[in-house]
């Protein structure tokens, strides 16, 4: 490991805003601030919300900025990104910012039932090849659910065709409540658009976005929400692969092939 990733891991060691669970601990003792990252980290009770896949949390901290009144959590496993929003979490003194470093698929050995209000997945990986890893997809789902309030937003920006058309398929499928859906944010404007934060999808961008819009891709956005109750299926659907993504591997991918 280089040095400089050194360096970046003793800084998130003791950054304050930082929380990290050993998969050993976390199997031995279990999660210390499950059900009680209100009272014991936020100190307040004010809304939680998370960004899965967070990166260097870029969006984490421009919602933070703009929305005082909630607390923002950006999840990922590589810390040397993260430590960008960290660090300036901590330069800034956002009091409601929290980068939790740990692996996605168990995401819910870190939060109690109802203790999350909404999620944000921003260009998010789109597993064109396996649906089990799409973090839209019903697998997935389920874990939100044991975290997430009843009816919980959540929020997919990503520049992939391929995993909005198979998140708007999934969200029409179980009859989950589609608050909003365009195949090219940028496009809008305040006077089409009864959004309201359509000011912060369209201002914050990621490392990522700026990348894809730069290439002329436009960016997706679905807003929906998930309810705790009813059973949850996959679309049985052929979805075309991105092109500039499937670098010559299948054109299309299916509920028999995606798994």
């Amino acid at each position: 490991m280089g040095k400089g990733k050194l360096a970046k891991f003793a800084e998130m060691a003791v950054n304050p805003l930082v929380v990290e669970c050993p998969f050993w601990q976390l199997q031995q003792e279990g999660f210390a601030l499950n059900g009680k990252w209100h009272k014991e980290f936020f100190k307040n009770p004010n809304p939680i919300v998370l960004e899965l896949g967070c990166g260097r949390g870029e969006y984490t901290i421009g919602l933070a900025r703009r929305f005082p009144d909630k607390n923002f959590i950006g999840i990922d496993i590589k810390g040397a990104r993260m430590w960008h929003g960290a660090k300036t979490a901590m330069e800034e003194g956002l009091q409601n910012v929290a980068f939790l470093r740990t692996n996605i698929e168990i995401i819910d050995a870190f939060f109690a039932p109802d203790e999350v209000s909404e999620l944000w997945l921003t260009f998010s990986d789109p597993q064109m090849k396996k649906a089990t890893k799409r973090l839209t997809s019903t697998y997935f789902m389920e874990r939100y659910r044991k975290f997430l309030v009843d009816g919980g937003l959540i929020h997919v920006k990503t520049d992939s065709n391929f995993l909005a058309t198979y998140t708007k398929y999934m969200v029409e499928k179980n009859g989950l409540p589609m608050i909003f859906f365009t195949e090219d944010l940028h496009k809008l404007s305040t006077a089409n658009c009864q959004l309201s934060t359509l000011d912060s999808l369209t201002e914050i961008r990621t490392y990522y976005e700026s990348m894809w819009l730069e290439r002329g891709i436009p960016i997706k956005y679905l807003q929906f929400r998930l309810p705790q109750a009813g059973t949850l299926e996959e679309p049985d659907i052929e979805i075309p692969v991105d092109g500039y993504r499937s670098y010559n591997h299948q054109v299309v991918s299916t509920k028999k092939t995606g798994k």
